[in-house]
């Protein structure tokens, strides 16, 4: 699989495990945090740096798995805005 579409597989999984959250504050967080850092490296062509923040990326989905799941069990009442 190329680099490239190692990012943008990368990316999408990133993406819709945040969507898991059950916090709409945890969600939109999550969301932004994911576009910016994607944003700020897509310029990036040393293919170590490359490996490198693809590595970075996978703990944080890792994080962002083990923080859905946790926050699962411990859910609070839907926000005004999302209903």
């Amino acid at each position: 699989m190329s680099s490239k579409s190692k990012v943008l597989s990368l990316y999408k999984t990133m993406l819709r495990e945040s969507q898991k959250f059950s916090s709409y504050n945890y969600r939109e967080y999550a969301r932004r945090r994911i576009k910016d850092a994607f944003r700020d490296n897509k310029d990036l062509s040393d293919a170590q740096s490359i490996q490198n923040q693809l590595k970075y990326a996978d703990e944080n989905l890792q994080v962002i798995r083990r923080q859905a799941l946790i926050g699962d069990l411990y859910k609070t009442d839907r926000l005004v805005i999302e209903k």
